[in-house]
Order: structure tokens, then sequence, then C-alpha cells
């Protein structure tokens, strides 16, 4: 290549496109890969597409005029393609990242944006494959007959994580749990806080504080207890009283009920019981039924631990007490007669 040559390059309107676009894209991405701006964001995708689109004509203008053997013009097209999807693509999830974001912080639901983030870019990545699948020589027909005979053969090799994948959507539009919902199994040793919910997975952490990953698939076919969603918490327990304070029951039952109606801890609008309920081998029991005035499981223990500090004061104040196991042996005296047999109680 001669001087004459190269001069006449530079001059061709192709380089001088290549060199405004270069440019143009420059300062319109400087200081502005994070901005909100609708306009600042379109600048960027036309930029960058006409830069790919002067780079691709330059190099064919190399082969077409210069003979420039190293580029191969088959190969210029295919990468002027690749490029331009893949840039309209990175383009569309920074969009569709910001909104979602959005969308979860307005909603207060992590989750919703999630998954509306995830449905849009599995979307948008079909669509850009059967719509651009020719220019990059996929045939259209041959998407669709290996999504015939070709999806069978990975549904039966992928029936797992199939069926992960299929539950992770029924997780997300049933909703049994949101991200931070404490839930538990009574089927399985599953109990914790949910950290994320993902495709094939769901990431619990459990109280131990160890990560605990569940399939997808098991809710499927276990109960879930989603204790996150809790509206109250309820106290029940036994009192169970001697049986020489059987003339005190009453009484003690009617102090307790009292007692918590002038609790502030204790929802007045729920069921709330005091009854005497069984005789038991060495108590008689008076069964506390009511619930807290709180759906968090801290405040909720403290006014456990108010309630039952209170129920001894009222057994006590009566002059009762609480009954504990006994157990009444009949001992036998071999050189004594059968009458004279002592009873004797432990």
């Amino acid at each position: 290549m001669n001087e004459k040559e190269i001069i006449e390059l530079l001059t061709d309107k192709y380089a001088i496109a290549a060199v405004v676009t270069v440019i143009l894209f420059y300062f319109t991405i400087r200081g502005q890969k994070r901005s909100n701006n609708l306009f600042i964001h379109l600048a960027r995708v036309c930029a960058a597409c006409a830069l790919v689109l002067a780079t691709s004509l330059c190099a064919r203008e190399l082969v077409s005029k210069f003979g420039f053997t190293a580029v191969n013009p088959y190969y210029v097209d295919v990468f002027q393609r690749v490029a331009i999807v893949l840039i309209l693509l990175r383009e569309a999830f920074l969009g569709i990242n910001r909104f979602c974001a959005h969308l979860g912080k307005t909603s207060g639901d992590p989750t919703l944006g999630r998954m509306v983030a995830r449905l849009l870019k599995a979307g948008i990545c079909l669509c850009a494959m059967l719509l651009f699948g020719e220019y990059l020589g996929i045939s259209f027909a041959g998407l669709l007959t290996f999504g015939g005979i070709g999806g069978i053969a990975i549904g039966l090799a992928c029936k797992n994580i199939l069926g992960n994948f299929f539950s992770g959507l029924m997780l997300y539009f049933d909703r049994p749990f949101d991200i931070g919902d404490w839930v538990k199994s009574p089927d399985r040793k599953v109990e914790g806080t949910v950290v994320e919910i993902g495709w094939r997975m769901c990431n619990i952490m459990t109280f131990e504080h160890y990560p605990l990953y569940v399939p997808n698939e098991v809710f499927s076919s276990i109960c879930i207890e989603n204790v996150g969603r809790i509206s109250s918490y309820r106290i029940k327990l036994l009192v169970g009283l001697r049986y020489e304070d059987a003339d005190r029951v009453q009484a003690v039952t009617e102090g307790i009920e009292k007692m918590l109606q002038e609790e502030d801890g204790v929802d007045k609008g729920q069921t709330l019981l005091v009854c005497f309920n069984e005789f038991a081998d060495s108590s008689l029991n008076i069964m506390v039924y009511c619930y807290a005035r709180t759906a968090n499981w801290e405040r909720y223990m403290l006014i456990q631990h108010r309630v039952y500090l209170k129920i001894i004061k009222v057994v006590h104040g009566l002059g009762a007490d609480f009954a504990f196991p006994t157990r009444t042996l009949y001992l036998e005296k071999d050189d004594a007669p059968p009458a004279q047999n002592a009873a004797v109680q432990s």
C-alpha cells in the first residue's frame, strides 16, 4: 500500500464515518454508564451499533479495494450481526434490571422483581433466537425440529432439572413464601429464613446460620408452614394443681382469666379460655388458651414469659400450689397379718 492509497483510505467516507462514530460513542458513554436518562440510553445503543457498522464497512473496503486477504467477508457479516444482537441484548437486560429494581422497591416485594426480570430476559433471548437465527445461519425449521425431537430427548435426560424449573415457576405464581419469610416443614427437616428463590433451588438460612439448599421440586410434595405470615401467636398450656387444692380450682380459674383480661399483651378479640380440663394422675389440670397481640416472635416470647409469671403469682396468691408427679406404694410386712399392712405415700 503506497502513500496515495493510504491518503485515499483516510479520506474515504467510511473511514470518516468510523472516526465520527468512535468520537460520538466515547462522549456518549463517558460518565453515563449508570444513567437512567432514556435519551442517553438510546444514544448509547445507536452509537454502539453505528460503531459496529462503521467497523464492518471499513473491513469490507480493505477487502474490495486493496485485496486484504486476511479478512473474510463472511466472518465480517457474522461479526456485525452477532455484535449488534449482543449490544441490543445487553442494553435490554440493563433496562430490565433497572425496571425490576424499581418494581421491587415500589411494591416492597423483591421476589416479584426477580420473577419479572427472569421471565423478561428469557422471553427476550427466545425472541432474539427466533428473529435473528436466520441471519446467523440457524434455520427456523431446524429450531422447530430440535424443539420437537430434541425436546423430548432433553426432557427425558433432564427430568429433575425441568421438574425443578417448573416447580420454581409454581413457587413464583402460587407464592407460598417470599424472601425473608420464616418457613418450616413438618414432613422434612426444613426450617429457616428464605434467602433466595431460584430457578432450580431455594436458599434457606437455618437458625444455626448455615445455608440449606432445597430443590424446588421438593416443595411440590411436602407441606410448608409459613411462620413469617402468622397473624398472632397462640399461648396454650396446662396448669396442674394438687388434688388437695380441689376446692380452689374455681378460684384459680377465675383469677387466671381475670389476669389475662387485664394483660395488655393478650388479644381480647380472639379466643380466650381458662377452664378445668382434666383429672390427671397426679394433678387437676386447668387449660389456659389465648393469643398474643403480636406477629413478632421475640415480642411473643416476652408476652408469654410475663403471662407465665403472673399465673404463678395467681396460683400462690390463692393458697394453692402446683402438682408434681406422685406415686403411692403399699408395703406388706412378712411377719404381720394382712390387716396390719401399712400404706406408705411417697
